[in-house]
């Protein structure tokens, strides 16, 4: 069992930045493909970047890329994404998941474990 707890997000202006980070459980948090995705009420959660276990290769939404960036510290058991030039379209609660030694990311089914999510609003 793997537990994610989310922080890091809040309330800032549209052009500015956070970094969410994910703090895991365990003792092989190496050997997970990490993701993080967001939702929005009344929309599915959608991807937004991932990080895999095997060689650190990251990948990201076309609607983040050039502005977000997913990293993971493994001796710290986290994993980050630092947010830059927000904008009012990346309002949403973002979730940190994990799958063990996964090389697929994109689908909420590539992943077995979830955290419990934290807000980000981004105001215009």
């Amino acid at each position: 069992q793997v537990q994610l707890v989310e922080s890091g997000g809040g309330l800032v202006q549209a052009g500015a930045s956070l970094r969410l980070s994910c703090l895991a459980s365990g003792r092989t948090f190496s050997s997970y493909t990490m993701g993080w995705f967001r939702q929005v009420p009344g929309k599915e959660r959608e991807f937004v970047a991932a990080i895999r276990w095997s060689g650190g290769s990251t990948y990201y939404a076309d609607s983040v890329k050039g502005r977000f960036t997913i990293s993971r510290d493994n001796a710290k058991n986290t994993v980050y994404l630092q947010m830059n030039s927000l904008k009012p379209e990346d309002t949403a609660v973002y979730y940190c998941a994990a799958r063990w030694q996964s090389y697929y990311y994109m689908q909420e089914d590539d992943y077995s474990y979830w955290g419990q999510g934290t807000q980000v609003t981004v105001s215009s």
